[in-house]
C-alpha cells in the first residue's frame, strides 16, 4: 500500500466527513502520495481539491495552490480553515495585514497550504519566501488556463513551469474539468520537466439534465423553467452585464431571491453577493461567465443559459456547476442563430491570431451542432470531448425519441418499423436515436416529425403535438418539461420532514456562519428522511453523513425526526 493511505483515510473522514473516496480520487492520491507528477482531468463536482488537499495535510512540507480566481481562493481557505486546517491566501484581495500574517506564517512553518494567484509571482522574493516556508508539492489549479487556444487561457500560467524549477523542480500536480486531448497535450508540455501520469476520468455527469430550445423569449422561457424549482439554488448565465440585472429585477418581482453578479460590481458587492449564494438556499444567481470558476456550493439544482454559451468547452464548464451533490439537476440553454453570428463576428473582429480564432470558432461550431441537432444530447457532447457513450435517456432529445417511439425499446421500434411502415421510418428513428441526422434531414424538420408521429406511433393527440413541438425545436412550457429530481418525488409525509431537516440545517448554518450544506449536505438530509434513523448508531451508518458530522450535530437532527414521527410538525 502507498505509505499516507491510511492517513489520507482518516482524513478523508476526520476532516471532510467523508466515509469512502469518490470514483478516481484514491488512483489520483495514491499517486501523489507515491511521489509522482500528475495531470488529473476530472468533471466539475468529482472532487478535484480533494486530490491535493487530502496529500498536502498528511504530508510534510508546505503545499502552494495555484488558483486563477480570488473568489475560489476564498472559499477554499474558508472551508479548510473551518476544518481545523492551517491555510492562507496571497493575493491582490487581501489587506496589508492579512498578507503580512499569512507571510509570517509561512515563515515559521506554519502553513498547510497556501492558495497564491499566478500575477503573485511577479513580485520579487515570492519564491524565496515559499522555499524558507518548506514548499513540497506544487499544485496547478484549473490548468487547462495555460492553453493558448482554450475559453480561459491566462497568459500568467504560462510562466509556472519556470517557476516549479526555481522552487527546486518540485512535484507537480495539475488538476482540471475541461481539458480534451489536444488541450492535455499543450499542458503537459507547458508545466512539467518530467513526464506526469495522466489521469483522466469520464466526462460524463449523469445526473444533470441536458435540455435545449430555441430561444424565442428568453424571460418567459426561463421564468416559466423556474415556476417549478422555487425555493432552489440555481444559476442563469447571461450574455451581458445589463441583461444579469435585468433578469435579476424581473424574477425578484416575480417572488425569487434573485441577485446579479458581474464584473461591473464593485469589489465588495461582487463578495456579497457571492457569499450570499455560497450561504443561503433558494438563491437565484443571475451572472455573466465571470461568475462559477471554482465555486464549491454543491446543491445547485439547475443551470440555465440565456444566450448562447462561448463554446462547447465553456458550456460545460458552466452547466456542470449544477448538481455536485450527484443529486439530478436541470440545466437549460437556450440559443439562436442570432445569438452564434453575434460570436463568431466578435472572434473575427478579435485582436487574437488565426489559430486561436479558429480554435474558437471550432468550439462554437460543435456547441451549434449540439443545439440544432437531433440526437442524443449528453452522447454529443462527450463525442466532442473524445469519449464515447450510448443515448443517455436523460436529455430532452432522448425524451421526445422515446415519446416518439410510444416508450418501446429503440430495437424493437426500430423491428417493427421495418415489418409496418418500410425502410424510410426506420432510418429516420434510427438517426433520431444515433444523432446522425443529415442536413437533409434536419433541413426538412418540419416534416418529417409529423411523418414520424403519424405513421409509428398512431392518431395526433395533445401528447403527439407536444413530442413534435419539442422536435421541431419550439419552446416546450415548464409544466411538460416535468422534473426527475428525486426531491420532488417524495410524499407529503416526507417532505415535511425533510422541511424540518432543513429549517434545523439553517438554524445551526446561521449560528456557526457556515454553508448550509457544510452542516449537512441535501443527500445527508434525504437518507435520513428515507431511513428514519432512531439514535446515534443508526445515524452513523448514514455513509453521506460522516463521523464528524454525527459528533457535532447527530442529536439535533435526530431530534427533529424523532419529533416528526411523534406527530409533531
Amino acid at each position: 500500500m502507498t505509505p499516507g493511505m491510511d492517513e489520507a483515510r482518516a482524513a478523508l473522514s476526520r476532516v471532510f466527513g467523508f466515509s469512502a473516496f469518490r470514483p478516481d480520487q484514491e488512483t489520483i492520491i495514491q499517486s501523489v502520495l507515491a511521489g509522482e507528477d500528475v495531470l488529473a482531468v476530472m468533471p466539475t463536482g468529482a472532487g478535484k481539491s480533494l486530490c491535493y488537499q487530502l496529500p498536502a495535510i498528511v504530508s510534510p512540507g508546505l503545499t502552494v495552490v495555484v488558483s486563477p480566481l480570488i473568489a475560489l481562493m476564498r472559499d477554499q481557505v474558508a472551508k479548510l480553515r473551518a476544518a481545523g486546517i492551517a491555510a492562507g491566501a496571497l493575493n491582490s484581495g487581501n489587506d496589508g495585514g492579512e498578507t503580512l500574517a499569512v507571510e509570517r506564517a509561512i515563515e515559521d512553518r506554519r502553513l498547510k497550504l497556501v492558495y497564491v494567484a499566478p500575477e503573485r509571482f511577479a513580485l520579487p522574493g515570492l519564491v524565496d519566501l515559499f522555499k524558507r516556508g518548506g514548499a513540497s508539492l506544487l499544485v496547478i489549479d484549473e490548468a487547462h488556463c495555460i492553453s493558448q487556444w482554450g475559453h480561459d487561457f491566462r497568459p500568467e500560467y504560462l510562466a509556472l513551469r519556470e517557476i516549479a524549477d526555481d522552487l527546486g523542480g518540485l512535484q507537480t500536480i495539475a488538476v482540471t474539468a475541461t481539458a480534451n486531448e489536444p488541450t492535455r497535450a499543450e499542458i503537459v508540455e507547458r508545466l512539467f520537466a518530467r513526464s506526469p501520469r495522466v489521469l483522466v476520468s469520464s466526462f460524463d455527469r449523469p445526473n444533470l439534465r441536458l435540455a435545449m430550445a430555441r430561444k424565442v423569449d428568453a424571460f418567459r422561457q426561463i421564468a416559466a423553467f423556474l415556476e417549478r424549482r422555487r425555493g432552489e439554488s440555481g444559476i442563469i448565465y447571461c450574455a451581458s452585464r445589463h441583461r444579469t440585472e435585468k433578469f435579476a429585477d424581473a424574477l425578484s418581482a416575480r417572488g425569487h431571491r434573485a441577485i446579479a453578479y458581474h464584473a461591473g460590481l464593485d469589489p465588495e458587492a461582487r463578495a456579497a453577493h457571492q457569499d450570499e449564494f455560497l450561504h443561503a438556499t433558494g438563491v437565484v444567481m443571475c451572472a455573466t461567465i465571470a461568475f462559477g470558476m471554482g465555486i464549491d456550493k454543491p446543491d445547485v439544482r439547475f443551470v440555465c443559459h440565456a444566450d448562447t454559451p462561448g463554446g462547447i468547452e465553456a458550456w460545460y464548464q458552466e452547466i456542470g456547476r449544477a448538481g455536485r451533490d450527484g443529486l439530478p439537476a436541470d440545466t437549460l440553454t437556450l440559443w439562436s442563430e442570432e445569438d452564434i453570428a453575434r460570436r463568431r463576428r466578435r472572434v473575427l473582429d478579435g485582436a487574437a491570431s488565426r489559430a486561436r480564432k479558429t480554435s474558437e470558432l471550432a468550439r462554437l461550431d460543435a456547441l451549434l451542432s449540439i443545439c440544432a441537432g437531433a440526437g442524443c444530447r449528453r452522447r454529443s457532447l462527450l463525442a466532442a470531448l473524445g469519449e464515447a457513450s450510448q443515448p443517455c435517456g436523460n436529455c430532452d432529445n432522448c425524451d421526445a425519441a422515446s415519446s416518439l417511439l410510444g416508450g418501446i425499446g429503440a430495437g424493437r421500434s426500430l423491428s417493427a418499423a421495418l415489418r409496418g411502415t418500410g425502410k424510410l421510418v426506420a432510418t429516420r428513428i434510427g438517426e433520431i436515436l444515433t444523432g446522425e441526422a443529415s442536413e437533409t434531414l434536419r433541413r426538412r424538420a418540419r416534416e418529417w416529425p409529423r411523418m414520424l408521429t403519424t405513421r409509428v406511433v398512431g392518431p395526433d393527440t395533445e401528447e403527439r403535438r407536444r413530442v413534435r413541438r419539442a422536435v421541431e425545436g419550439e419552446p416546450v412550457s415548464a409544466a411538460v418539461m416535468d422534473d426527475p429530481i428525486s426531491l420532488r418525488a417524495l410524499t407529503i409525509d416526507e417532505r415535511r420532514l425533510l422541511a424540518a431537516l432543513k429549517a434545523r440545517r439553517l438554524e445551526l448554518a446561521r449560528k456557526t456562519r457556515r454553508p448550509p450544506h457544510a452542516i449537512m449536505p441535501d443527500r445527508a438530509l434525504l437518507d435520513m428522511v428515507a431511513r428514519r434513523p432512531g439514535d446515534v448508531s443508526q445515524l452513523t451508518d448514514i455513509p453521506t453523513i460522516g463521523v464528524d458530522r454525527v459528533a457535532s450535530y447527530g442529536e439535533l437532527f435526530l431530534d427533529v425526526v424523532r419529533r416528526h414521527g411523534n406527530g409533531a410538525p
